[in-house]
């Protein structure tokens, strides 16, 4: 039996947050494209068109949305886990929380990793070889795949998590926020060795406990305008006046970069896009409700 989009668009419920859905949509198209649109081809192979223009490399403040992905994904997880704890009647929540959440997220991995992995091989049996255009192009699909460790790794802590969200609220982003600086600052003033990989759960669990925060209706106006600013001003403060590239994605070469691992700097950029995505809400929502677009 097939379902038109009409039915489907017809059959969403009252209740459900569409400008989630188009977020979500629209942050993984973002970061598919602009793993391609850095693709700079020649005949020595591909490289990485930021790096070979350096002013473009401002486009990254716009198109580097990985921090929207993993907002939305707090504000999914906050909903599934409270949900589950209601109708959990004594049941082990955190196992069924775990188990809901990654058979979502690794089925259609698995699935994109055996097809790409068998048209890998074929191309190796067929003697094109993994290297110069080819073997680069079949490594670059999969390059976006990054985010999913990251992406477990914020399902694993969403229960402790969104207990000190519901005790501490903005504090406990506050929290994260100060670790993420504290962990910058053993690293580049006292050049602590390894300190810096922590910052792979500090800037991106600071992130995700945003989603938290607009699960619970707190990111209003005034706190979206807040993060905006702040956010803005503090990453274009921290890489004019500190050790931070232009980029935030990561440059071949680079010393230091924004992505691997990340950096309050990132950390800035990802709060000022949640404030700006927030600030969108209203008239985005209005939008949405419209059944030709929706359908859309």
């Amino acid at each position: 039996m097939t379902v038109s989009a009409r039915d489907m668009a017809a059959a969403t419920p009252a209740g459900r947050d569409r400008y989630i859905d188009l977020l979500r949509a629209a942050s993984l198209g973002t970061v598919i494209a602009g793993h391609w649109l850095m693709a700079a081809v020649s005949g020595d192979g591909i490289g990485n068109l930021l790096a070979l223009l350096p002013p473009l490399q401002v486009l990254t403040w716009g198109l580097q949305v990985m921090p929207v992905f993993f907002f939305v994904g707090g504000f999914s997880h906050a909903l599934s886990y409270r949900s589950l704890a209601r109708r959990s009647d004594g049941r082990p929540v955190y196992a069924a929380f775990l188990r809901a959440r990654l058979q979502r997220l690794l089925r259609p991995t698995l699935v994109f990793v055996l097809v790409w992995g068998a048209a890998a091989l074929a191309v190796q049996l067929a003697g094109r070889g993994a290297g110069g255009l080819t073997g680069a192009a079949l490594r670059l699909v999969t390059q976006p795949l990054w985010f999913i460790g990251i992406y477990l790794a914020m399902v694993a802590f969403t229960p402790p998590l969104l207990r000190l969200h519901e005790r501490w609220g903005w504090g406990a982003f506050a929290a994260l926020l100060a670790a993420a600086a504290t962990v910058d600052a053993l690293r580049f003033a006292l050049a602590l060795p390894y300190v810096e990989f922590l910052n792979f759960a500090f800037v991106w669990l600071a992130v995700h406990q945003l989603g938290f925060l607009r699960a619970d209706g707190r990111i209003t106006r005034r706190p979206a305008l807040g993060l905006a600013a702040a956010g803005l001003a503090g990453a274009v403060l921290l890489v004019a006046y500190g050790p931070y590239p232009l980029s935030m994605v990561g440059m071949p070469g680079e010393k230091v970069s924004n992505m691997a691992p990340p950096t309050l700097a990132l950390l800035c950029h990802g709060t000022w896009l949640v404030g700006a995505v927030q600030l969108a809400a209203g008239p985005a929502t209005a939008w949405l409700r419209r059944p030709r677009v929706w359908r859309g």
